[in-house]
C-alpha cells in the first residue's frame, strides 16, 4: 500500500504538445446529522416550507448569542476518529467575513486556524475496471465545523429572487483532502468511500441529491513530475458522476488553454450538469480577503477524556473492518464482501437474514454465509426487479426469506421454485411454506416415483444407454433432463442423479 503522492498515475490527458497530469483535491461539505442547527435550536428537517425553521440567531437579530450544539461537535469528532485523524482537544471558531444575500450575519462562523479535527486518511481500493490499479491512501488535511448559508430561489418570480433561511446555520463538516488524487476515477472512489464511512458512522445521511453532501472540486494540470499548476475550484457539485465530469472537463479546458498560450486563473467556477461544462463564477479569494478573526461570542472548544472515550466507544464496525471480517470469518469472496459492505442498508439486511437463516438451519453463520450472500446479491434483487411495482418490499422480511432458504437447503424446493415462491411472497405477503404446499411448488423426493420415471426414460432410449455405457459420459445430462421433464421439474435433482448413477452403473 502506498500513499497518494507516491503513486504513479496512469491517467494522462493527451494534449497537442504531449501528456499532462491532473492534480485533484476535494473539499466535501457534509451536513451533520442533528435535529438542531449548529448554534441554535431551530429544526434541520429537510423539505419544510421556506423560512419556517429560522431562529432569531439564524436571522442575526441584534443581541442574539450563538451556543454550540454538543451533538454536532460529537458527530464531527466521531467522523474524525473513523478516518484515523488527529482529534484536537482544543479548537476555536473564527469569523469568515463576506456579504451574501442568504447570510444575514454578514459573516460565517467557521474554523480556519484551529480546526476540530487534524490530519487523517482514507483508503480507496483497487478497481482495474475503473482504472485504479492498486489500493491508495488519500490524505485528509482537516475537518472543520462551520455553519451553512441559506438558499436563494431565482425561479419563483420573473424579476426578483427570494431568500430561504431554513438552511442558514445548519452544521457542516468540511472535509478537506490533500491534492493526492490523479484521475476522475480516484476522485469518484474517494467520494463514494467517504460517503460510506459517514453513513456507517451516522454523522451525515450522504444524500447528495438533497444537498446534505456536496463537493468543491479543485483541479490543476501539470507536466508529469513538475510542480503543481494553478488550480480552479468548482463549487457545490452534488453527485459522484458530476464530480468526475467536472474533473474531466476542467482538466481538458486547462490543457487547451495553456497549449493555446493562455494562463489558468485561480478562480471559482460552477458546473452545469446539462452541458457537462464549467463556467467562471468569480475570482478565487485568499484567506486574508475574508478577514478571519476569532469569534468573540464563542469560547474555544475543549474536549475532555470522558467525551472522547464516549465518541470512540460509539463507533460501529467500519467498512474496511467489516469487509475483512466477511472474507476472513464468513468465507465470502472479495467481490461479495465489497458489495455487501458498500451501503449501510445492504449489510444490515444481509446480517439480519444471515442470523435468521443460521438459526433456522441450526448452523453457524459461516456455514450459510455464501448461500445467504448469493441470495441477497443475486436472486432476491433479480426477482424484485422483474416484478417492478408489483413487488411490495415490506413483504420481503428476513423471516420469510430465511424460510425459503431453509426449504431449499433441505431439498424441499429447487432454486427455481425458491424464486417462484419469493415472487408470490412479494406480491401477496403469504407464508412461503403455505405457498409451497398449496401451489405445488415442492420437489418430489419419493424414490419410488422417481425410479419409475427413470425406468421409462431408459427403456425409451435404450440406444443412448448403450452409448453411455460404451463411454459417452456426457449423455448422463441427457438422462437427467429427460427425467426432470417427465416429472415436470419437480423431482429432487440430487435423488435423480443418485438413482440414475445406480441404474446406469
Amino acid at each position: 500500500m502506498v500513499t497518494g503522492a507516491e503513486t504513479m498515475s496512469t491517467y494522462r490527458i493527451q494534449g497537442a504538445t504531449g501528456e499532462w497530469e491532473v492534480v485533484i483535491g476535494l473539499e466535501v461539505h457534509a451536513q451533520v446529522t442533528s435535529n438542531a442547527k449548529l448554534f441554535s435550536g431551530a429544526s434541520t428537517a429537510f423539505g419544510a416550507e421556506p423560512n419556517t425553521q429560522v431562529s432569531l440567531i439564524d436571522a442575526a437579530m441584534p443581541g442574539m448569542l450563538p451556543v454550540p450544539n454538543r451533538e454536532c461537535i460529537r458527530q464531527a469528532v466521531r467522523t474524525g476518529m473513523a478516518i484515523e485523524a488527529e482529534i484536537n482537544r482544543w479548537s476555536r471558531f473564527d469569523r469568515k467575513n463576506y456579504f451574501y444575500a442568504d447570510l444575514p450575519q454578514g459573516y460565517q462562523i467557521s474554523q480556519l486556524y484551529h480546526p476540530l479535527v487534524g490530519e487523517g486518511q482514507l483508503l480507496i481500493e483497487a478497481d482495474e475496471k475503473a482504472g485504479i490499479s492498486q489500493d491508495k491512501v488519500i490524505g485528509i488535511e482537516r475537518i472543520h465545523v462551520e455553519q451553512d448559508a441559506g438558499k436563494l430561489m431565482h425561479d419563483q418570480h420573473p424579476t426578483m429572487s427570494y431568500v430561504d433561511l431554513n438552511r442558514c446555520g445548519v452544521a457542516l463538516m468540511e472535509i478537506v483532502s490533500r491534492p493526492d488524487m490523479r484521475s476522475p476515477a480516484e476522485a469518484g472512489a474517494y467520494v463514494r468511500k467517504l460517503r460510506t464511512i459517514l453513513r456507517y458512522v451516522g454523522s451525515c445521511d450522504g444524500n447528495m441529491e438533497e444537498g446534505s453532501m456536496r463537493a468543491d472540486v479543485n483541479v490543476s494540470v501539470r507536466r508529469p513530475g513538475e510542480e503543481f499548476g494553478t488550480r480552479t475550484e468548482t463549487k457545490n457539485v452534488n453527485s459522484v458522476r458530476f464530480v468526475m465530469q467536472t474533473i474531466e472537463h476542467e482538466a481538458r479546458r486547462q490543457v487547451d488553454l495553456i497549449e493555446d498560450g493562455g494562463t489558468v486563473v485561480q478562480e471559482t467556477r460552477l458546473f452545469d450538469p446539462n452541458t457537462g461544462t464549467t463556467r467562471s463564477m468569480r475570482s478565487k479569494e485568499d484567506a486574508h480577503d475574508y478577514r478571519y478573526f476569532p469569534d468573540p461570542d464563542l469560547l474555544p472548544l475543549e474536549l475532555d477524556d470522558a467525551f472522547l472515550e464516549e465518541c470512540r466507544a460509539s463507533l460501529p464496525e467500519l467498512p474496511d473492518a467489516k469487509r475483512a471480517r466477511y472474507v476472513g470469518e464468513l468465507g465470502l469472496s472479495d467481490y461479495n464482501a465489497a458489495v455487501l459492505t458498500a451501503e449501510v442498508e445492504t449489510f444490515a439486511r444481509f446480517e439480519t437474514l444471515l442470523a435468521e437463516t443460521a438459526k433456522r438451519l441450526g448452523k453457524g453463520e459461516k456455514d450459510v454465509a455464501t448461500q445467504v450472500a448469493n441470495w441477497s446479491l443475486s436472486v432476491a434483487p433479480g426477482v424484485m426487479n422483474a416484478l417492478g411495482d408489483e413487488a411490495n418490499p415490506a413483504h420481503a422480511t428476513a423471516e420469510a426469506q430465511a424460510v425459503i432458504l431453509q426449504m431449499q437447503a433441505a431439498g424441499e424446493i429447487s432454486g427455481g421454485q425458491a424464486k417462484e415462491i419469493f415472487e408470490i411472497v412479494l406480491k401477496t405477503g403469504r407464508e412461503p411454506a403455505e405457498i409451497a404446499e398449496t401451489e405445488g411448488l415442492k420437489q418430489q423426493s419419493d424414490t419410488g416415483a422417481i425410479e419409475a420415471e427413470i425406468d421409462k426414460v431408459l427403456a425409451a432410449n435404450a440406444d443412448k444407454v448403450e452409448e453411455y455405457r460404451g463411454g459417452k459420459d456426457k449423455l448422463f445430462g441427457f438422462f437427467v433432463g429427460q427425467t426432470m421433464k417427465a416429472m415436470q421439474g419437480k423431482a429432487n435433482p440430487a435423488v435423480v442423479n443418485e438413482l440414475l448413477k445406480a441404474k446406469l452403473g
